[in-house]
């Protein structure tokens, strides 16, 4: 039986990875994580896992040699509070951990398929996977640069000498089941599901940018979208390099909004109607925000493309709204 990792197990893409290899039938599944957060071990009930390690000890013994012969890791454990300002803490979490996991996995002849971000390219225009582009705006975006940078001198700007393949995806605006944990870091889609079942609307930033009000725009992705990538490249081994994961498409925030009320009203209102009936409402852009907001964000699918990954992402109505559907299902 093939064996796995998954770290960062108990977390919003780590639990749904593990979902994703137990549909194939995979379970031969070593998840680890840091339950100091007990809660997340709700995103582990329903999965088959042949065994939980605690991420302070992981390291270490997977260096050693302990859990014999791993085919891959993925790897999702991070901190990823973008407003976390420990510096210090979040180098060491972030791009250390990473480094050793992955000169590890070079040694055990273990693939490497790990979370970069799309943080990366903070105020940059361009979103294309070239260090021209990349101009992160906090330490969170810097620690996930420096992981790209350190493996780009190591195996090659396109990961081409790694000896064991090596994948990082830099994703970009996730949303989807398994996120309730995340707290103020969980998506705009999660938020708005709940402010509406509170107050019968949404809320979102008025004109800012030069873009309308609601109309700054991101790559919103689905968390299926996303474990469909990571696995079809677990499926061509011989596929290394670092990658945007979004759709490739830049969608305004009043989509997001307008499907999550479509969806938890059972109707089909157009924004003019959401707007007009107060079902979605705009506020005065925050002045903390000011200078220091991107108004739009779109992944470059140019190099997935080219490494034969031809995946159909979801756009925000059809993703938004499955979302709505498992979150009312939950219960939540």
């Amino acid at each position: 039986m093939t064996r796995y990792v998954v770290t960062g197990a108990a977390g919003f893409i780590g639990s749904n990875l593990v979902k994703g290899l137990n549909a194939r039938g995979e379970t031969d599944i070593i998840a680890v994580d840091d339950l100091t957060q007990g809660d997340k071990f709700r995103n582990l009930v329903d999965l088959a896992i042949a065994d939980y390690v605690d991420a302070a000890d992981f390291y270490t013994r997977f260096d050693q040699g302990a859990y014999g012969r791993v085919e891959a890791v993925f790897h999702e454990g991070a901190c990823s509070d973008t407003m976390e300002g420990n510096g210090q803490y979040m180098m060491a979490n972030n791009y250390a951990v990473t480094v050793n996991l992955w000169e590890a996995c070079q040694r055990q002849r273990t693939r490497l398929l790990y979370a970069s971000s799309a943080a990366t390219y903070g105020g940059s225009a361009v979103f294309k996977e070239e260090p021209a582009n990349e101009a992160p705006l906090n330490v969170y975006g810097y620690s996930k640069l420096l992981v790209d940078q350190r493996l780009r001198r190591e195996i090659g700007t396109a990961f081409e000498r790694a000896r064991h393949q090596t994948v990082g995806f830099r994703y970009f605006n996730v949303y989807g089941p398994r996120e309730q944990h995340k707290g103020r870091m969980a998506s705009v889609a999660f938020h708005q599901y709940h402010q509406f079942k509170a107050e019968n609307q949404v809320r979102l930033f008025g004109e800012y940018g030069g873009y309308a009000p609601g109309e700054q725009e991101r790559d919103f992705v689905y968390i299926d979208d996303v474990v469909a990538v990571n696995l079809w490249f677990l499926d061509h081994p011989e596929r290394s390099g670092l990658f945007n994961l979004g759709t490739g498409r830049a969608q305004p925030f009043n989509d997001v909004a307008l499907a999550v009320v479509n969806a938890r009203r059972g109707t089909a209102l157009t924004l003019e109607e959401a707007v007009g009936q107060e079902a979605i409402v705009y506020t005065a852009f925050p002045d903390a925000l000011r200078g220091k907001y991107q108004c739009h964000t779109q992944a470059d699918l140019t190099a997935l493309r080219a490494a034969g990954c031809d995946h159909a992402f979801a756009d925000v109505r059809t993703g938004v709204t499955a979302y709505m559907q498992a979150l009312a299902l939950a219960g939540a």
